[in-house]
């Protein structure tokens, strides 16, 4: 809203200093801002409206060490952080962008289905809440817009350089206005569904290629492997966080890391001249994702205010599920989604706990007439609990383990 307030001031009278919300960083940072002011400063108000409504957390005795003592403690708190994220978005970012529409979608969305899964287990008295598989449909049919709308959106592009000597196109610069002549960079609009591979001198990959196979017009079926890819990344990584919001700040912490990184790799991405630097993808208009994940950041921080240990809110779903679908847009958008294994390592090895978990519980079941198990308790964080690991200390270890892994997600960029 004031990006456009603020142009319409500056082509009609001309008012000095109007122009600096042209700008990503600046927007970017007053995004930021924003975000912490509302989850810390509004969030008290609604754990309070919470508290009133009795809108507790019924925890299940799992034999852990201060697990009980989190009975009665205020769920549903996604609803600050979705605020959090929304309105600075709606305040500071370009809202006529495909990517910044996708990601608002996103937030509601997800944010929808886990808002249905608390209601159901708070005010309904159903602990099992939403059923697993009509959040598995939700976030398949997410996934099928957001693939779709990536697939076929003529504004969904990325641009390559040309040979030497090839016509100079506008480009757009994610750190200002237009740019209208760069004369060492040629550029050419290209539609694709290529992605960037991590770790590889000609990093860069196009799911088409994978039906070559098909013959001479394959491309025009790139997105029988595309779109079904796209589902597949929602629904993990949107599940991973969800699975991983079991102690105190966990998922909050790790998000904001996971966060902070995409964050750099949106700016150098749809800045035509880290993107030249770097020799990596240039995707025209992902820049502006910088104000969204910005308010992101800040939201998942304001939140730790009150949902560090002791918490004094939990996230519940409606926070969890949309936190991990904006990961996985995010990255898909800046098309980064092979990185995801790497920069959300935690979530990734968290989900395997549970899937290696039950799967040897149920072989050995079979084998041997009595289930084992390989971990103490799944997922992996209740595994540490159990070894007698203060709850603080996992998160903070946890957290640390995150910023290596996001850092050296970022470092991919030149190591290659």
């Amino acid at each position: 809203m004031f990006y456009y307030l603020f142009q319409y001031i500056e082509n009609e009278f001309g008012f000095p200093g109007a122009s600096v919300f042209q700008y990503i960083s600046f927007r970017a940072a007053l995004s930021v801002i924003t975000s912490l002011l509302i989850s810390m400063v509004f969030g008290k108000w609604i754990i309070n409206y919470l508290l009133k409504k009795q809108v507790g957390e019924s925890i299940r005795d799992l034999g852990l060490t201060g697990q009980m003592e989190k009975q009665g403690t205020p769920t549903m708190g996604g609803l600050i952080i979705l605020a959090a994220i929304l309105i600075p978005v709606l305040l500071f970012a370009q809202l006529h962008n495909i990517y910044v529409q996708l990601m608002i979608l996103t937030t509601v969305w997800l944010g929808f289905i886990g808002f249905l899964d608390d209601y159901i287990k708070v005010f309904k008295k159903n602990k099992a809440g939403l059923a697993g598989k009509f959040k598995i449909l939700g976030q398949v049919v997410l996934g099928l817009v957001i693939g779709t709308v990536l697939y076929v959106n003529d504004q969904v592009v990325v641009r390559e350089k040309l040979p030497d000597g090839a016509s100079v196109e506008n480009v757009e610069d994610a750190s200002g206005p237009e740019v209208d002549d760069i004369e060492a960079a040629h550029w050419q609009r290209i539609k694709s569904t290529k992605t960037s591979i991590p770790f590889f001198k000609n990093n860069e990959f196009d799911y088409a290629s994978l039906l070559s196979f098909l013959g001479p017009g394959y491309e025009k079926w790139a997105f029988l492997i595309f779109i079904p890819f796209v589902i597949l990344i929602i629904t993990a990584v949107s599940n991973g966080v969800n699975i991983s919001d079991g102690l105190d700040g966990l998922a909050t912490g790790t998000s904001a890391i996971v966060g902070g990184a995409l964050g750099v790799l949106a700016y150098v991405s749809g800045n035509i001249f880290f993107a030249d630097y770097l020799n990596i993808m240039y995707i025209p208009l992902s820049g502006e994702l910088v104000v969204f994940i910005s308010a992101f950041v800040g939201a998942c921080v304001g939140f730790l205010w009150y949902n560090s240990y002791p918490a004094q809110v939990f996230m519940g779903d409606t926070g969890s599920l949309a936190l991990g679908g904006i990961i996985a847009v995010f990255a898909i958008a800046i098309r980064k989604e092979l990185l995801i294994p790497i920069l959300c390592g935690i979530f990734l090895v968290e989900n395997l706990s549970v899937v290696i978990q039950v799967g040897y519980f149920k072989y050995t079941k079979r084998k041997y007439g009595e289930g084992r198990r390989v971990f103490k308790m799944a997922p992996l964080h209740h595994h540490y609990q159990k070894m007698g690991m203060h709850e603080s200390k996992i998160v903070t270890r946890f957290w640390i383990v995150c910023v290596m892994l996001a850092v050296l997600a970022i470092i991919t960029l030149k190591l290659r």
